[in-house]
């Protein structure tokens, strides 16, 4: 499967900073959502930024879909809340 490439702003999240995702991972990988932790469910991808290459997770909230991003993969990436970077994903290999 090709990587998902895509540019968004780092917004600050709840707890961890995250990427909006413009598309539903469920239609366009034709993947179920995944237990993520107790009451939350969302898909483990594979991500690259700044060419530095992570594992994360995709959530839904408000009827958006978000990458999280740790603030040790904004430290190794040197990126902030609030820049503009360019992202490839894809559903992790399990």
């Amino acid at each position: 499967m090709q990587p998902e490439r895509f540019t968004g702003e780092i917004r600050s999240g709840r707890k961890e900073a995250a990427v909006e995702v413009p598309f539903d991972p469920a239609q366009r990988w034709d993947l179920p959502a995944s237990p993520l932790r107790p009451g939350r469910r969302g898909w483990f991808v594979d991500a690259s930024l700044g060419g530095d290459e992570f594992s994360s997770v995709i959530v839904p909230r408000g009827g958006r879909f978000w990458l999280v991003l740790d603030n040790e993969q904004l430290s190794a990436s040197g990126v902030s809340v609030g820049d503009r970077v360019a992202l490839s994903l894809r559903p992790a290999r399990r």
